[in-house]
């Protein structure tokens, strides 16, 4: 059974997702805690189900590498064996990602290596692109450059605004994160080749 720790930033949806199938017994994984870097929506969903939450507030540090060491102190008290970024909308530190990483994935609502960082959905729209998606990726020290894990297509409308193509590329993110747990905690991925390729 594979341990999983989820972090968030926002409402949780991915985490609801990851939630729901991992309620089901025959799922390989189960959600030992979630942790956010704010008093996410999204935690409600964690206490909904009984899992442990716990916030790790930058604010609250000196320095990113303080917040770090205090994340990396958090997490570890739950022994995962996969820590997953399901919309954790800040980059993690160096000292983190040599924590953890390359069981440290991350959800990305594109197809990278096109359109990293925090406006992916935007950025596809204003590059007139007519096919974007969701990708799983281990996380390393750049921004959305780590190895892609799985990804799947979503097609962009010509009338697709910002918040419609995002809606849609959520309910992708949904699926894929529930599969691409699945598929690691059967050892279908394995992470750590996938890391040095």
């Amino acid at each position: 059974m594979l341990k999983l720790v989820v972090l968030i930033s926002g409402s949780g949806s991915n985490l609801r997702a990851l939630l729901e199938a991992t309620s089901d017994e025959s799922f390989p994984a189960q959600i030992v805690a979630v942790g956010a870097d704010n008093e996410a929506s999204g935690l409600a969903h964690a206490r909904e189900f009984g899992v442990p939450t716990f916030v790790v507030s930058p604010a609250d540090y000196a320095n990113r590498v303080s917040w770090g060491e205090a994340l990396i102190a958090e997490v570890s008290s739950y022994a995962p064996d996969l820590v997953v970024c399901a919309g954790f909308m800040r980059i993690l530190p160096a000292n983190v990602v040599g924590a953890f990483s390359p069981n440290l994935i991350n959800m990305h609502p594109a197809l990278l290596p096109l359109y990293p960082g925090a406006h992916a959905v935007r950025d596809a729209l204003a590059d007139g692109a007519t096919v974007t998606g969701a990708t799983v990726h281990i996380v390393d020290e750049g921004v959305d450059t780590g190895p892609v894990i799985e990804q799947l297509e979503v097609a962009i409308n010509a009338d697709d605004t910002e918040e419609t193509l995002h809606e849609r590329i959520k309910i992708v993110e949904r699926e894929l994160i529930v599969h691409t747990v699945r598929n690691i905690a059967h050892a279908h991925v394995n992470l750590q080749e996938l890391a040095r390729s």
